[in-house]
């Protein structure tokens, strides 16, 4: 079975939109590659970051689980969609335009590994 990687990756972007609204944020940009996504996030000043990031990854993995539940099964049968882990960073200025595309690039094109060469 052929794994639906870009409608998967059009759904999270929406969840994340939706969830990020419901915390006055907003998702400025999304990119994702077949196993991690980047977000662009514009975040209220009030919030404390580790809270909203456990409820991005909260709720985006029960709506990716509710919708692909049959494609899922095989591959994600623990307990746990996404790593705990994540990296949070804080650019503004002629920065955020850099993280902007960036973000924006991911998943356009094929990129090798280090140390293989491409094919």
């Amino acid at each position: 079975m052929k794994w639906p990687s870009g409608v998967l990756l059009d759904t999270l972007r929406d969840a994340f939109a939706e969830i990020l609204k419901g915390w006055r944020c907003a998702l400025l940009e999304f990119g994702g590659e077949p196993d991690h996504v980047h977000l662009l996030v514009e975040i209220h000043p009030a919030l404390n970051v580790s809270t909203l990031i456990n409820n991005l990854k909260t709720a985006s993995a029960r709506r990716a689980r509710n919708r692909f539940t049959e494609h899922l099964k095989p591959f994600y049968w623990k307990p746990y969609f996404w790593h705990r882990a994540y990296y949070v960073g804080s650019v503004g200025g002629a920065t955020l335009e850099t993280v902007r595309r960036y973000v924006e690039s991911q998943g356009t094109k094929e990129k090798p590994r280090k140390g293989k060469q491409p094919a």
